[in-house]
């Protein structure tokens, strides 16, 4: 009843927005929306001067919506959307190991706070460059922990994390969220899907990995991580995105539909803050 309530209010607010575009140009969720992480955000991997992980490939060869693609096709946003999000990457910048490799490189990811700096470039303002023309960050999740080829070293000499390791995933997120808000952003966090929404032994089958993240870790770095999040980060938004989630087929990623509610979600909270502030 909530949601529709806020979902009622968005509509009309979409509704009056020809005649008050102009004067709601500092309105904060008319502004570029800035995003950052990994394939939640943007489904392309990123080219190193001519050399990429993976080869450049794109999720679903091309054919996949990211969460940050269908934010600026969201009808409740203006579509001004800057996305630095890199398919594959953790928080922090790692060599790119492709599965039974014995050595890494030189291809690699940038991390989260590295992607971030680059989405305020995009909107910094003069004469200062130090104030932005934007004033949410949506973070989605990384892939810290989750498969074996995500430690920037060769995946057969990884093994899962244990519980240091996933508070310092904990760590690397609460310090990006604290380095937005200094920024004078909000940071908006997408937490992540639950373990039985997803197939990993299924990725993992598909991708030749050593091993995946188990369910009682999975559960433990999404619990942790949401939890500190939302206690260490004063005013970020800790969202749960994914009701429904349905992957693609690969165990991992989701469908297209799966990826509009999600930004459905975010959209309607941005909306939604504009009216209580």
């Amino acid at each position: 009843m909530h949601m529709k309530k806020w979902m009622g209010l968005a509509f009309t607010a979409l509704a009056l927005q020809p005649a008050w575009a102009d004067a709601t140009a500092t309105v904060p969720s008319r502004l570029p929306l800035l995003i950052i992480g990994a394939s939640y955000a943007e489904g392309k991997t990123p080219f190193n001067n001519g050399t990429a992980p993976l080869g450049g490939i794109s999720v679903g060869f091309g054919t996949y919506l990211s969460v940050g693609q269908a934010l600026t096709r969201n009808p409740l946003l203006p579509g001004y959307v800057i996305n630095e999000g890199q398919a594959g990457a953790t928080s922090f910048a790692r060599l790119a190991c492709a599965p039974g490799a014995s050595a890494c490189g030189p291809a690699d990811w940038d991390s989260y706070s590295s992607q971030l700096q680059r989405a305020l470039a995009r909107v910094a303002m003069p004469p200062s460059f130090a104030t932005y023309n934007a004033k949410y960050v949506v973070i989605m999740p990384p892939n810290d922990c989750l498969h074996a080829d995500a430690f920037g070293v060769p995946p057969s000499t990884t093994q899962p994390c244990g519980a240091a390791q996933i508070n310092q995933v904990a760590d690397r997120l609460v310090a990006l969220g604290n380095q937005a808000r200094a920024a004078g952003l909000t940071p908006v966090f997408g937490t992540m899907p639950s373990y039985k929404q997803l197939d990993l032994p299924l990725f993992q089958s598909l991708y030749g990995l050593p091993w995946v993240i188990n369910e009682a870790d999975y559960t433990s770095l999404r619990t942790v991580t949401s939890s500190r999040l939302r206690a260490e980060v004063p005013g970020a938004v800790v969202l749960d995105i994914w009701k429904d989630f349905v992957h693609i087929g690969d165990g991992i990623h989701p469908s297209p539909e799966t990826a509009r509610r999600a930004a459905s979600v975010i959209a309607i909270e941005l909306v939604r803050r504009d009216h209580v502030r």
